[in-house]
């Protein structure tokens, strides 16, 4: 995997630390709580990459005014996240930070990761039965 730029020097550059930002910000355990509630779900999710694309843009140089031009919404809301007055805001910094500490990582809270296992393992038994029928009728064929 490509490096994360930490300080963006191009639009690139800019894509990928949001990007990350916002998936490491999507996995924390903090956001999997309050995406459990459907009514905040949407909210959330809008708040978190609005939180990540600014900071992304923020650390390649450019100003509140411009960061709320590209994304489409205000100037203030732009400044409420990047100073973390919001909680999307404090959770993508903590990102950051943790993204300038450890790198680039994902960790799903146990209870998920249980649950993408059984999953997994589900679709793997349904993949076995239907090569297995493929396979009976090709010998049909």
């Amino acid at each position: 995997m490509a490096e994360i730029p930490l300080k963006p020097a191009s639009r690139e550059d800019i894509r990928r630390l949001e990007s990350a930002l916002l998936v490491m910000s999507l996995y924390d355990r903090e956001t999997v709580e309050a995406v459990k509630d459907p009514a905040q779900r949407v909210t959330w999710v809008d708040s978190l990459y609005v939180a990540a694309a600014a900071l992304a843009r923020e650390r390649a140089g450019m100003p509140p005014s411009r960061i709320a031009e590209e994304l489409g919404v205000s100037e203030a809301t732009v400044r409420r996240h990047l100073k973390g007055e919001t909680k999307a805001g404090q959770l993508v910094a903590k990102v950051y930070e943790k993204l300038l500490k450890e790198g680039f990582r994902v960790e799903l809270p146990p209870e998920l990761a249980e649950q993408c296992r059984r999953e997994v393992a589900e679709l793997r038994e349904k993949l076995e039965k239907v090569k297995k029928a493929l396979a009976e009728i090709q010998s049909w064929l």
